[in-house]
This record gives structure tokens, sequence and C-alpha cells, in this order.
């Protein structure tokens, strides 16, 4: 059988508190981080994945300290990703509690901080993130600094680099579709899936159930992720994955 699926929460925190935008704008707060955190483990999620969107050092104390209270509240393994830029930021989460980190920006400006990461502390620490947006013109290009800045980076060629420099996973997200709820951008998935050997999450676009089962199907993803349908009780975790093995897709329950 092939290896089970996995349905991912995703928590973007800032000053402390849970938030979720649209198109990466237009936040709005969506609870304790800990207490959702903590809820989503008993509710049959696979991991959680939590990213850092306040870049203030104070910031950085603060996400340190909830990493360490999410830690000790729940038992499934996360991420934590956003502001990560050196072996220092890696051993400070690591030593926090979290089982693994996600660099983007940094891995883009520095991309030997991905060997750096693999080499000292394996292939399955380092997730790479990527935050893409679809163009006509350009294709699929990279972005840096939450979505906010272009790269010159083709979505393709760098996932195949993060992969070669050792990344163990790539958590992909799609700027186009992200919080609009529309479904994931499936094909990009499918050639993602299809070209790399290691694992690609899904992320941006997740609406209904239905959108889950195709990033899946259609996509060819090992994993998705979604935050405000989760946050705001859109979809039970449990629900979903009932849905998901009843549509014949590996799942654990």
């Amino acid at each position: 059988m092939s290896i089970a699926k996995r349905i991912i929460p995703c928590l973007d925190v800032k000053d402390g508190t849970t938030v979720k935008g649209t198109c990466f704008v237009d936040l709005r707060k969506a609870g304790d981080p800990v207490e959702l955190g903590k809820a989503y483990s008993q509710a049959g999620a696979d991991e959680l994945v939590y990213l850092d969107i306040t870049a203030s050092h104070e910031g950085r104390k603060t996400f340190t300290e909830i990493v360490e209270r999410v830690a000790a509240e729940i038992n499934i393994p996360f991420t934590v990703g956003g502001g990560i830029g050196s072996l220092d930021d890696v051993e400070r989460l690591l030593n926090a509690g979290a089982d693994k980190v996600s660099v983007n920006s940094a891995a883009l400006r520095r991309p030997q901080l991905i060997d750096e990461i693999a080499a000292r502390y394996g292939n399955q620490v380092c997730v790479c993130a990527i935050d893409a947006r679809f163009d006509e013109t350009t294709g699929w290009q990279c972005y840096l600094n939450g979505g906010r800045l272009p790269v010159g980076r083709d979505l393709f060629d760098w996932a195949h680099e993060v992969q070669e420099r050792g990344a163990g996973e790539i958590l992909f997200t799609s700027m186009n579709h992200d919080g609009t709820k529309g479904g994931f951008a499936n094909e990009a998935l499918a050639r993602l899936a299809d070209e790399l050997s290691i694992p690609v999450i899904a992320s941006g676009g997740a609406g209904t159930m239905e959108h889950f089962r195709d990033a899946f199907v259609v996509g060819h993803a090992d994993a998705a992720l979604a935050a405000s349908v989760f946050h705001f009780g859109e979809i039970s975790i449990e629900t979903l994955k009932k849905y998901l093995r009843n549509e014949g897709i590996n799942i654990r329950i």
C-alpha cells in the first residue's frame, strides 16, 4: 500500500495570535495557537505547521515561547518556519521542541542554508517552503518576504535545486489560490510531485473536502495543508478524513 496521505493544519502566528488572510493580505484573528494546535492534535491531524509572520526580534522571542508550549501540549510532529536564516535559528527552534523547520526567503537568498541544515540535522528536518505566483507571461515565479518580492526564480527549477541540496520536503503555496477556497493548484502540484522524489505538500486554495481529494488524486500531493477552513470550523478533520477514506485515499483515521 502507498504511504498514507497527510492532513496538515497551518497556523500563521503574529504577535502571539493565530491569523489568516487572503492572498497573503487582509489578516483576521483565528485564536490561540497553542489551544488550536492541541485541538487539531486531538482531532486527528497528522502534523501541524506554525509560521512566525512577525519579523521583529521581540516577535521571535514570543514565538520561541509558543513553540515550547506547543511541544508540551501536542503529540504529533510539527514544523516551524518564518524568519529562519541561520543554523542558530534552527537550533533554537529544535531545542524548543519543533520536529522540523521550514525555510523560504533565506534559502532563496542563500541556498547553501539548505545544505547546512540537512548536513547538521538530517534531510527530514529541512522543509523548503516555496511561495509562487503564476503569470501568463513568465509562468510560475517564486517570491520571498511573505510573497511580497519576486525573486526571478522559476518554481520548478528552484524545486529541483532544493531537492538536490538536501531538503526533505517541499511546501508549495500557490499565491494565486491562497485563501480563495477555489481549490489547489493541481496542475503545478502534479508536475512537482511527478518530477521530484521528495514529498510535496499542497498549500493554498482549500475550500471543500473535494479540493483535498483532488490535491491527492489530480495533484499527486503527499500532504495537503490548510488554515481557514479548519480555524473557522468549516471543515472538521475527522469528517474530512472519513470522506477521503471513502474516496479510496489511504489516510490515517
